[in-house]
């Protein structure tokens, strides 16, 4: 007797790339505390480590010896994402984890027809996977860089999330950032957008940092999201204890300022999502 109830289609999570070449701008305590602030407010979030420095991963309490399988792997297809995925201590928020491999990636790789396209693949057959189709959001944690694997991570994603510096060089580097966007966009991946500007490591005591503040909305204008990341001690001292800033310390302004951050990320999607 044939079946005619519907096939249950999943639902494709959304997947945002935290990307910014410079280093030290506040990408992977982004990653690690928006995912976390996402999870907070009952959505089902991955977070995929794609820095060799593996820092998202020890920040989400995941130490090295752990680590058995990587997203080192998942690139190499050896294994799928599904395979590398790890709960975290915060419901609701899982992490595919990095290694040192990772640095050799790109030469394991490089003769690869898919060579750009490996993650895309690996996503894509994780939201056909029953045990991680119910995933409603995915962050990628990029390494500082505009590397292959960056280039896999745009190519993955349905939009760019960029942690902004508020310091003198926060707008150096940002242009070739937005045209190696429009290049995956144009060659790659024709959905690829912006999702928003953050800026991070804000300091009210600093002329610099409102001087900065004001040129990066100036320039950027509505891509720019209204929360703020304030310089905070307590967001510097979470990751040495293995935890996200909003488990280590939920009420400091830094945790709060995520949590706001990760309010208005939803409203956006949901505005991009009604376009």
């Amino acid at each position: 007797m044939t079946d005619f109830r519907p096939i249950s289609i999943p639902t494709r999570p959304r997947v945002l790339a935290l990307a910014n070449q410079k280093g030290g701008v506040g990408k992977t305590t982004t990653a690690i505390n928006l995912g976390t602030a996402l999870a907070a407010i009952g959505e089902k979030v991955l977070i995929i480590d794609l820095d060799p420095q593996g820092n998202a991963s020890t920040g989400l309490g995941v130490d090295r010896k752990s680590r058995k399988a990587s997203t080192y792997d998942v690139l190499c297809g050896d294994i799928g994402l599904g395979m590398a995925m790890q709960a975290t201590a915060v419901p609701s928020l899982s992490l595919a984890p990095s290694t040192l491999d990772l640095l050799g990636v790109e030469l394991e790789i490089a003769s690869a027809k898919d060579r750009a396209l490996r993650l895309k693949k690996a996503i894509d057959e994780l939201v056909h996977d029953q045990r991680c189709n119910d995933l409603t959001y995915i962050l990628i944690d990029c390494p500082p860089s505009l590397s292959l694997i960056t280039i896999n991570a745009m190519t993955a994603a349905d939009a760019v999330l960029v942690p902004l510096q508020c310091e003198f060089f926060a707008l150096e580097g940002l242009s070739q950032l937005l045209k190696t966007v429009e290049q995956v966009r144009a060659g790659l991946n024709p959905r690829l957008i912006i999702q928003g500007v953050v800026l991070t490591m804000y300091d009210p005591r600093n002329n610099l940092s409102g001087q900065v503040m004001a040129d990066v909305r100036h320039f950027l204008g509505d891509k720019v999201y209204d929360t703020v990341i304030p310089r905070n001690v307590r967001i510097s001292e979470a990751p040495s204890y293995g935890k996200p800033a909003l488990l280590y310390d939920l009420r400091c302004a830094g945790s709060q300022a995520y949590l706001k951050l990760a309010s208005e990320v939803i409203k956006r999607e949901r505005t991009l999502r009604a376009a």
